[in-house]
């Protein structure tokens, strides 16, 4: 069981084992900002992360936004992997942010990227990052190429050394690499929500060398809410037959999707993170993957 059974990509000149880890779960709450749960425990959660690396998870995202009263998940990256900093890319971003309370501010004008990126290289203890996705802020940002540019900026001068994007349409990735080159898309993508097929932006990302890198690919439409029991009969089926968890086909039939696809699930579940990297070997049928990939449909 190691994340090396799914293959590798390279974001830029970074490679990396194709099943990463998503840090956001790490802090005890979501995007949303929800704070009022108990925090996690220091000691597992720290323990989590190395557990994930030991297994061959050398590829994290996080945010300095993910925090919560008691806990940051860049401080606690910082904390359980600075002895093997070297061992794994720390994918972050930047352009949304939150005050200290919690609640979320304006999307972040170009000229306070730099404000953010030292933000997330002081948390996490290091002299540049090693790849800062732009995440566009979709309600009010048709334009990604002024904050793009910033991060360019950025780039040259040394403190970070790949860039990517996030929630951003073909025409964004476009727009970008007219700029800098473009390692990385992350979106929220899996088998409940397709934009990224719909868009066309999962071929693209493949045909131009860029990682595609979905989020909530195994939560889908519920995003940050607590698993609930698998509804789609054909990812029943399927797990059933593989004696594996419907996670497990859901992270499965995502990485079928490309060899540029990553994926990055999140939890603070030692045993789902077992389950998570094990998806890693599991190998779908060409029946199984056309099954999975028809429009979903809903059991009771």
């Amino acid at each position: 069981m190691n994340a090396a059974a799914a293959g590798t990509w390279k974001l830029g000149d970074l490679e990396v084992n194709r099943i990463g880890y998503g840090a956001m779960r790490l802090t005890g709450n979501g995007m949303a900002g929800n704070s009022d749960g108990p925090p996690i425990d220091r000691d597992l959660a720290i323990g989590l992360l190395r557990r994930a690396v030991d297994q061959g998870v050398d590829h994290i995202d996080t945010a300095s936004f993910y925090f919560s009263p008691l806990r940051s998940a860049n401080e606690l990256i910082n904390c359980a992997l600075s002895p093997r900093r070297d061992d794994v890319v720390v994918v972050t971003k930047v352009g949304p942010g939150r005050d200290p309370s919690g609640a979320w501010y304006a999307m972040a004008r170009p000229d306070q990227l730099r404000g953010q990126v030292e933000e997330n290289l002081r948390q996490l203890g290091r002299d540049h990052l090693d790849v800062v996705n732009l995440r566009r802020n979709g309600r009010d940002m048709n334009s990604v190429a002024e904050h793009f540019g910033a991060l360019a900026e950025l780039r040259d001068a040394g403190l970070i050394r790949h860039l990517g994007l996030s929630n951003v349409g073909p025409e964004h990735v476009a727009e970008a690499r007219a700029i800098a080159p473009v390692v990385c898309v992350q979106n929220s993508y899996g088998l409940d929500a397709r934009g990224a097929d719909e868009s066309g932006l999962v071929d693209l990302c493949g045909e131009l060398g860029i990682a595609f890198v979905p989020f909530f690919a195994v939560s889908g439409l519920r995003r940050e809410a607590a698993a609930g029991q698998e509804r789609d009969d054909r990812v029943r089926r399927v797990a059933r037959a593989h004696g594996a968890s419907p996670a497990q086909v859901r992270l499965a039939w995502t990485l079928h999707r490309g060899p540029h696809v990553l994926a990055i699930p999140g939890t603070a579940d030692p045993v789902h993170l077992d389950e998570n990297i094990a998806a890693a070997g599991l190998s779908l049928t060409p029946e199984e993957r056309e099954l999975l990939g028809a429009p979903v449909v809903e059991g009771p």
